[in-house]
């Protein structure tokens, strides 16, 4: 009998020592059970998927990029930024139509967002509708008072092909402008 007390002591003592201040039991750390999910606050402090994303594109791991830029958007919402990297992500992987939509919503969400115009007019001219493509080459021309070469010969690009439909350019380059950070630009080619 004292020994089945004595255990049930050892018992009760245990369960209380695990108890924290609020009543609960604390968690113990090598358990079977595979950990739960990051709160917002651990994720705040990782790598910003955007950037992640970002580096993705440049070694042409477009995929991954998708998945980095999405983790971005779980973190920072859907902001013009995040809409823009996957609508140029899927731009690249020759999904015209979603990118198309991701980068009409990018520039609904910031209609002063050269990245966003320039690309949506990537697709655009990718898609065969050229007479579209000029009119956001130009608003993209504007917004940015010209400064970009490439949106300068994207735009005469367009103009070219509207007035001879046949007119193929010499050496045919996709370029994409991708905002890199607040007032930085970076100009991605790929032949």
């Amino acid at each position: 009998m004292t020994l089945v007390r004595c255990l049930l002591l050892v018992c009760a003592a245990s369960a209380l020592g695990a108890c924290q201040s609020s009543g609960r039991l604390a968690p113990l750390e090598d358990s079977p059970f595979a950990p739960g999910t990051a709160t917002r606050a651990a994720t705040e402090d990782s790598v910003d998927g955007l950037i992640v994303g970002h580096r993705l594109v440049e070694a042409g791991e477009y995929e991954l990029a998708l998945k980095a830029y999405y983790r971005a958007a779980a973190v920072q919402g859907m902001t013009v930024d995040v809409l823009s990297a996957l609508g140029s992500a899927n731009l690249r992987l020759g999904r015209l139509h979603q990118a198309e939509t991701l980068l009409r919503q990018a520039t609904q969400e910031d209609a002063d967002f050269v990245p966003a115009w320039n690309n949506l007019g990537v697709a655009l001219m990718e898609k065969g509708e050229t007479g579209e493509a000029m009119r956001v080459f130009r608003i993209a021309f504007g917004l940015d008072s010209g400064a970009t070469p490439m949106i300068r010969e994207n735009l005469r690009l367009a103009l070219a092909k509207m007035e001879n439909p046949s007119y193929t350019p010499a050496n045919n380059h996709n370029f994409d402008l991708v905002r890199r950070g607040p007032g930085s630009y970076r100009l991605l080619s790929t032949p």
